[in-house]
């Protein structure tokens, strides 16, 4: 049986940090559902299709990383893709407990879909999607914590010019 994993966020933007989760969880499972959460509560910086899109050209190279988005709960999701697997980032110890809870519940839920940790790179641990939306905000320096894609993004988001 093929091993599917769903790699879920909300990737406002995509971020190195990601990246490298999405990156060596491709290298354990054959397919990686990279999901984008269509979160009606939260208020984006970039629409779903925008993300969906940047996501799509940061993974281009990674031949069996699939992108796509969801609305609802993540293991109605992974059970509606037949993932067996759902692949989390942990930066630092404050998220494990928060991240226990929800592959507990999951579990309770549909225990045929494991939860995996992936520790990122210590080189991203600080790193989120909302403290490059602050700094890009402020037309700061991303260049070392989100693909150039995803720079130009930001900056023709928030109106400034392309170098």
């Amino acid at each position: 049986m093929a091993s599917i994993a769903v790699c879920p966020g909300s990737f406002d933007p995509v971020t190195y940090g990601h990246l490298d989760i999405i990156t060596r969880a491709s290298k354990v499972f054959d397919t990686v559902v990279v999901a984008v959460l269509n979160n009606q509560s939260k208020n984006p910086l970039f629409t779903v299709q925008e993300r969906l899109d940047l996501l799509k050209e940061v993974t281009k190279d990674l031949k069996n990383v699939e992108v796509d988005y969801f609305n609802g709960l993540l293991i109605d999701y992974a059970t509606e893709k037949k993932a067996n697997a759902i692949v989390r980032g942990l930066r630092a110890v404050s998220d494990f407990e928060y991240e226990l809870q929800i592959a507990s519940m999951n579990r309770k839920i549909n225990e045929d879909v494991e939860t995996f940790f992936i520790m990122t790179n210590n080189k991203y641990s600080f790193l989120s999607s909302s403290i490059v939306r602050e700094i890009a905000k402020y037309n700061g320096p991303v260049t070392d914590l989100v693909p150039c894609a995803v720079e130009k993004a930001l900056k023709d988001k928030f109106g400034y010019p392309r170098d």
